[in-house]
């Protein structure tokens, strides 16, 4: 199987269940604690662009930390550059996990459904 970089919280409960999946699956797995070394603006901007996603996707929006910043009001008048730098800068305000090869493919948060057409 390929090796897959996993940007993942360790106590969070989605990315312990989709580091399961991925493992029982025999995928190689580089393990990134996102709250610890989240990635940085270059590296977010790769991964929305290898998602397909919108950057809004990106926010963790039911996150402690999304909500005390007050960032559903303040995510529109943000530039992508300012959102990126943000993300880049607390990754606690990222969605997690995010899952990237080396091939361009990039998923973010954990359905089985969607693991199993890209990673399965």
């Amino acid at each position: 199987m390929s090796k897959l970089t996993v940007y993942h919280y360790p106590r969070c409960g989605t990315c312990r269940k989709a580091i399961q999946w991925l493992n029982a699956r025999g995928h190689e797995l580089d393990l990134r604690p996102i709250h610890e070394t989240p990635p940085s603006a270059e590296e977010l901007k790769e991964l929305v662009e290898f998602s397909g996603l919108e950057l809004k996707k990106f926010f963790n929006t039911s996150g402690e930390v999304y909500r005390e910043l007050g960032l559903k009001d303040k995510l529109a008048g943000m530039t992508e550059a300012e959102q990126l730098a943000l993300l880049a800068s607390n990754g606690m305000l990222i969605k997690r996990p995010i899952v990237r090869n080396n091939h361009q493919l990039v998923t973010v948060g954990f359905k089985e459904e969607e693991y199993e057409r890209v990673w399965g």
